[in-house]
């Protein structure tokens, strides 16, 4: 019996241990099912301590501009005929004209914006990061401290670019100041706090989440915003929007708002992108800018699939501008640049930026889809002069002989030569090379790729095109080699660029 009951112990003790393992294996199991769920962080309950950590460092900007008012009597309103406010206006306009010799009044008008600080030196300078905008055309511009104190700010730099600005205050008084975080980090949907000076409003704090990143709303040619819905309002501009861990991974800059205040879409230049900016300004006051020399576009998904690649993605360069970067390096036209100094170009706008960026004077890699091979250049980065035309000059003038108006019904084009009756009907500028669209069907498979009467026909399939019956050959050949599409080189208005057209 006694035997019997270890027996039984012996097999209950292992019993429940196979229950153990097995309820262990279980939540385990369920617990990486169940991950993103299980370390997903919880609301905050509040954020006054990481706001109570951050508000001294978030200072007001107030800006003065004396505006000179025009000389001479101001023009009178328009009313109708005997109208009893003739005789008024005309005795007060009068009354207040300035008087011979007497000097045109003037007026202070003021401004207001936010900013931070993010550096304070032991000789008693403190950095304050603002956006350029908010000091633009000031002729004094002040610092109000989270505790009221006024101080007058000197303009150390600032870069319209990226509206960036930096300001520098003087004071024997050892500053509180915050640092920049990556914002190459954040998350869509991570928390965020904006702090700045709304409708004059000081040290109002406001929390929301990153709604989106990498937005472009055509403020310049660097656009790589960061959108939240934490309130930003008028005044807000240059005050900065942190994560939860107290680092500045945004500045505040823009709204979009039909009425004028906050309605949840609000955008914030990216750390990544301003402290680069920030950290030359306070070094020497500019920025520069690494320069490649290319005019590039977008890659449709025609483009790509004339060109061979699996998907639409690069930047795709239409020209290169001569004795360049890239022109020394061997890139040319055709190209899709797909990769620069190690950092993916996966569209077409990611490529100034990625440049502009690069130190001067490295040499970096660049990697580029030529006639569906993979190649890899070096290129060495020169400095962007902001003052340099970028547009490459052009050769010498076509042979004009064939004037003749070809009509491709495959494109819905017709081409002529460039004479001179063809440069005053488009104002076609001297030394251009090609042939003129002299026509386009509205029906066209051309006129759905934004073609338009006047653009010239540089190249045709990859090919140097100098009169129509050029242009028509090598149409001609693609249609009967059964090609999908032909690839033109058009240079238009807006410069070089590669269109690709289906054929009918």
């Amino acid at each position: 019996m006694k035997k019997t009951s270890n027996a039984n112990l012996l097999l209950n003790t292992a019993w429940i241990r196979r229950l153990a393992l097995f309820v262990l294996v279980l939540g385990l199991a369920l617990a990486g099912h169940g991950a993103p769920s299980a370390h997903a962080k919880a609301t905050p309950e509040s954020f006054a301590n990481l706001a109570g950590e951050l508000l001294p460092a978030v200072v007001n900007i107030s800006t003065t501009q004396v505006i000179e008012s025009r000389g001479g009597r101001q023009d009178m309103p328009q009313f109708p005929p005997g109208s009893p406010f003739e005789d008024f206006f005309k005795d007060f306009l009068d009354k207040n004209a300035p008087k011979n010799g007497a000097r045109p009044k003037s007026r202070k008008a003021t401004s207001l914006g936010s900013g931070f600080i993010i550096d304070y030196r032991t000789n008693g300078d403190a950095y304050v990061v603002t956006n350029n905008h908010v000091i633009k055309d000031a002729d004094e511009v002040y610092v109000l401290l989270h505790d009221d104190t006024r101080m007058k700010a000197e303009i150390v730099g600032r870069d319209g670019k990226t509206d960036l600005a930096v300001l520098k205050v003087h004071t024997d008084r050892k500053l509180p100041s915050v640092s920049f975080g990556d914002s190459t980090n954040a998350r869509v949907g991570d928390w965020v706090l904006a702090i700045g000076n709304p409708f004059g409003l000081g040290g109002t704090v406001t929390a929301g989440i990153i709604s989106a990143r990498g937005r472009d709303i055509q403020a310049g040619d660097y656009d790589n915003f960061i959108q939240t819905d934490a309130s930003i309002n008028r005044g807000n501009s240059g005050g900065p929007m942190f994560n939860m861990n107290g680092e500045v991974v945004g500045i505040n800059t823009a709204i979009y708002s039909p009425s004028g205040g906050s309605v949840g879409i609000g955008f914030a230049i990216p750390s990544s992108t301003a402290e680069p900016v920030i950290r030359q300004l306070i070094q020497g006051g500019q920025v520069q800018r690494g320069w490649l020399g290319v005019h590039i576009q977008a890659v449709s998904d025609a483009l790509a699939e004339t060109l061979g690649l699996a998907k639409a993605e690069g930047a795709l360069v239409s020209s290169v501008i001569d004795e360049s970067p890239a022109a020394k390096a061997g890139i040319k036209p055709r190209d899709v640049i797909l990769a620069f100094d190690g950092k993916s170009v996966s569209k077409m706008r990611n490529l100034p930026r990625i440049v502009a960026s690069t130190e001067v004077g490295r040499t970096v890699d660049v990697k580029v889809w030529r006639d569906g091979k993979m190649l890899k250049l070096k290129v060495h980065i020169a400095k962007l002069d902001e003052q340099e035309a970028v547009v490459a000059d052009g050769g010498g003038q076509p042979d004009a002989a064939d004037v003749k108006a070809v009509d491709l019904p495959g494109l819905g084009i017709s081409l002529s030569s460039v004479t001179q009756a063809m440069r005053d009907r488009f104002g076609l500028p001297e030394g251009v090379e090609g042939v003129v669209i002299a026509d386009v069907d509205p029906d066209g498979p051309a006129y759905g790729e934004g073609v338009r009467p006047g653009d010239v026909v540089a190249e045709v399939s990859q090919e140097k095109v100098a009169t129509p019956s050029d242009a028509k050959r090598l149409v001609d050949a693609a249609q009967k080699a059964d090609k999908r599409s032909v690839l033109l080189l058009i240079e238009g208005q807006s410069g070089f660029r590669f269109v690709a057209i289906r054929l009918k």
